[in-house]
Parts: structure tokens; C-alpha cells; sequence
């Protein structure tokens, strides 16, 4: 059958064939079931039907389809699949459907591939003559834009779902990261704890064969009460660390200590200096010296092990409440949500995007906030979203802002960055569903609209601001009437 072409216009009141009344009648279901036979009649006329056979592929993912298709008998299959080759989705779609629509108004190429499921039945109608029937029935046009809005809304909340679970499984390598530093530092603390105590046991019993004076133990436990109360290493620059380093050992040297710039670190990082041991050269001489220094060494070791071992649980501890309130966000129905512990859980979660780029942050949390009394669903999702952009557009060792603080009745959250600013052309596309100024395969264009239909959920607002430089976006979230989710 010769494609139809807009200088022969279909007379839709024409004598019909029994051919064409028979495609009216399926067509007359489903999404065109509200619309006149005189308009299917003219949708029939500018039709081309074409069968497929099993197997065939009537589109694949980034292809122009180039052509409207109603699908009038048989089935397809329809998948996606991400950047991993996995799956993403893959359904059976079975006739009466439409494809095309979505590449004809504006939503670019085909996103799936889609392949007949035994012989599929279909009707094509050229971009040219889609645009006559969009223009011409009224009918027409009111069920293919309802069946758009439906797509979009359904690809919409799949790009969401699509997005948590690229962020939830980029968060989950980097939180794997992050416990891998303090589950790695404290089991070396534990290591050398155990050897402290082996060592400090066979001192132990070296002392109790010698026994010591009244001198000897007022001495050894004054020094060992120090190194015992400075839990944590004393702050020195690493200038001055290396030269009470320096002096120590050389101290040692010349009382014939031996491994004296081994226990000289140790005993700087506690606080101890060459004068405090005087006392010590005094009560120990020549080699009796070296066992209450290798005692004194051990302990303050131990002691700086402790404290390694008790930061590295605290940093998994961090970590563990990050994940839950980032996770558990919104569950539970309502809850008072604090808005700089929710940024905050986020921003723990994203430090290993930050050291892989040496970005710094600079956090401006603003007190006596106020929570969120709310069904506080997805703000954290908005936080990542535009941290991620933020982190996507500034320099390797660039810089970001994130500010909190209330102004009147509004909570206000600010995110900025040095990168090099968007556009004034493309600021008023931002929000767009499927607009990205990132390169191919990195941006999907989701996230920024995502982020504003959450916040527009609490009655509140993004608001954008950008020079070469300089990008700021402020969410504005209402006290008031943010209350509760819609």
C-alpha cells in the first residue's frame, strides 16, 4: 500500500471499505474510545498497515522511530536497559497501544528496545501526516495528548525510582569506602595493643624480680599518670613535632637508650619531653634506664591505641546514623525533621564524591532551626540531587557551599559552587523534564525536575542563580504550611 501524502486529504466521509470499518472498530476501544468514527475514519486513510513476524524489532534504544504506530493485534516487548547492561524494566505491551507518540511531541529518540511477540498488526502514519491529524481532529488530538501525559508521568516516576537506585548504589560503594578507614585503623590499633600487652607483661614481671626503690615508683608513676590522662596526641605543627622528636631521641641517645627514635615518637605525641625523664635517669642508671622507658613507651602507646580504637567506632557509629536518616526519612508518617542533620547525613554519605575530586565544603548551618513537622519524604533525595550536580560541575579541588537559615516563616537551604555557571539561555529550561546541560550518558535530565516537584509537594520552591563562577540554588520550604506532604 503507497504512503499517503498530505496533497491527497482524506475525505473522511467517503464510502468506507469493509477493510477500513473493521480497523474503525478496533480502533474504536481503549484510549480512542471517546473519539468520532469520522475522525478514526481519517486516522484509518492516512494509515499504512504493516505486519511484523516473531522476533522482529520494530525499534531500538536512541533510534528515530520516524513514524506514529498504532498497535492493533499481537504483542511486544518492551525493555530498557542502564549503563551496566542490567535491566532496568521490561514489560509485555499487548495491542490496542501506541509508540511514536512520545519521539513525535518533543520527547526526543526511543528510550527501550521494543520487539514483536508472534505477528503484531500495526498501523504507521508519517511524522507529516501525524501533525495533519493532530491539527485537523480535535478528537484525535485529545486522546494521543492524554496518552502522552500518562507516558511522561509513568517515565517520569520510573526515572525517580531509576535515579534513588543509581544514588543508593553509588552511596552504598562509597559508605563501604568510608567504613573500610576506621574498620582497617582499628584493627591495627588492636594489633598493637595486643603487642603492647605482651610487652608489658614481660616488663612486669621484670620489675618484679628487681624491685624497686621509693624514688624508683614515685618517679615511674608520675610519668605513667601523665601519659595515662593524654587520651589524645598532643596538636603540634610538624615542624615542631619533629624537632621535640629530635630533641627526645637524641636525649636517649646519650643515656645509651636503646630504640630511642622508636620510643620518641610515642612519648612526644603524649606530652613527654626530654626534662620530665630526669627524673628517671636519676632513680635508673646506665642500662636499668631502658625498662621504665620501654614500660612508659608501651603504656602511652596503649593509651593512643584506645583512642584510635574509640574515634574509629565513633566514625562507624557516624556513618551508621547517616545511613539511618538518610534512609528512614519520611517512614513512620509524620515526624519532626531536623533539616541540618538530614543535609548533614547527606553529606556523610557523598564524602568519598568530595575526595575523589578534592573538593572542600563549607557548612553554614544555621542555629535554633526549628524541624519540619512533616511526612518529610524525599527532601533528602533533593539534597543529593543538587549536591550532585554541584559536585558534577565544579573543578577538580573546587569549592561548595551549603547554607541553612530561617528567614520569617521559611526555611531557606542554599547549595552553591565555583563551577563555571549555567547559562542564562539554559537557566529557564533547568527544571525540564529530560533537559540536561551535561555531556551524553552522564546527565539524564530528571534530577533538578524531581528535586522541584518534591519541594513544590511542601508548597515550597528552588530558585537558581548562576554567573561563570558562581552557582547558588536556594530551596525555600515554608514552616507554615510545609507542615505535610501532599
Amino acid at each position: 500500500m503507497a504512503t499517503p501524502s498530505l496533497t491527497q486529504a482524506p475525505d473522511c466521509f467517503a464510502d468506507r471499505t469493509a477493510e477500513q470499518r473493521e480497523l474503525i472498530a478496533k480502533l474504536h476501544q481503549d484510549m480512542f474510545a471517546e473519539v468520532n468514527e469520522s475522525e478514526l475514519a481519517c486516522l484509518v486513510a492516512v494509515a499504512v498497515e504493516q505486519v511484523y513476524a516473531d522476533g522482529d524489532v520494530l525499534a531500538t534504544p536512541d533510534s528515530e522511530l520516524g513514524d506514529f504506530c498504532v498497535m492493533l493485534e499481537g504483542k511486544v516487548m518492551v525493555a530498557r536497559t542502564g549503563g551496566s547492561g542490567k535491566d532496568l524494566f521490561r514489560k509485555v505491551v499487548a495491542a490496542p497501544s501506541v509508540m511514536g507518540d512520545l519521539a513525535m511531541l518533543g520527547m526526543g529518540t526511543n528510550q527501550a528496545s521494543v520487539i514483536a511477540e508472534g505477528p503484531v498488526r500495526a498501523l504507521r502514519i508519517t511524522e507529516d501526516l501525524f501533525w495533519h491529524l493532530m491539527a485537523t481532529c480535535p478528537g484525535l488530538r485529545k486522546a494521543i495528548l492524554k496518552e502522552f501525559s500518562t507516558r511522561v508521568r509513568g517515565m517520569a516516576a520510573m526515572q525517580s525510582q531509576e535515579d534513588r537506585l543509581i544514588t543508593l548504589g553509588t552511596m552504598t560503594a562509597g559508605l563501604m569506602h568510608e567504613l573500610n578507614n576506621p574498620g582497617a585503623a582499628a584493627r591495627r590499633a588492636a594489633s598493637q595493643l595486643r603487642d603492647n600487652l605482651n610487652r608489658m607483661h614481660l616488663l612486669a614481671r621484670g620489675f618484679s624480680e628487681h624491685g624497686h626503690s621509693d624514688m624508683q615508683r614515685a618517679c615511674l608513676t608520675e610519668l605513667q599518670e601523665r601519659v595515662l590522662n593524654a587520651k589524645r596526641n598532643v596538636c603540634m605543627d610538624s615542624l615542631q613535632q619533629a624537632d621535640r622528636e629530635d630533641a627526645l631521641g637524641a636525649w636517649m641517645d646519650d643515656h645509651q637508650v636503646q630504640n630511642a627514635w622508636t620510643l620518641a615518637p610515642t612519648l612526644v605525641a603524649s606530652g613527654i619531653a626530654a626534662e620530665d625523664l630526669q627524673c628517671l635517669a636519676g632513680a635508673f642508671t646506665g642500662a636499668a634506664l631502658q625498662e621504665p622507658l620501654d614500660w612508659l613507651e608501651a603504656t602511652a602507646s596503649s593509651m593512643q591505641q584506645v583512642s584510635l580504637v574509640e574515634e574509629s567506632v565513633a566514625r562507624v557509629h557516624d556513618l551508621a546514623k547517616a545511613v539511618k536518616t538518610y534512609v528512614h526519612e519520611g517512614q513512620g508518617g509524620q515526624q519532626n525533621l531536623s533539616v541540618n542533620e538530614s543535609i548533614h547525613a547527606t553529606l556523610m554519605l557523598l564524602k568519598h564524591k568530595f575526595r575523589e575530586k578534592q573538593i572542600s565544603v563549607q557548612k553554614e548551618f544555621g542555629a535554633n532551626l526549628p524541624p519540619l513537622t512533616c511526612v518529610c519524604s524525599g527532601l533528602n533525595q533533593v539534597w543529593t540531587n543538587l549536591l550532585d550536580n554541584a559536585i558534577d560541575a565544579v573543578p577538580e579541588g573546587g569549592h561548595i557551599t551549603v547554607r541553612t537559615w530561617r528567614q520569617d516563616d521559611d526555611l531557606l537551604v542554599s547549595i552553591g559552587d565555583n563551577g563555571p555557571g549555567i547559562p542564562d539561555s539554559e537557566q529557564q529550561h533547568i527544571f525540564e523534564p529530560f533537559y540536561t546541560t551535561k555531556p551524553a550518558g552522564v546527565g539524564t535530565g530528571m534530577g533538578l525536575g524531581i528535586a522541584q516537584h518534591i519541594v513544590e509537594s511542601y508548597d515550597g520552591n528552588i530558585g537558581l542563580h548562576s554567573k561563570p563562577g558562581a552557582t547558588e540554588f536556594v530551596v525555600r520550604v515554608p514552616f507554615s504550611k510545609g507542615a505535610v506532604s501532599k
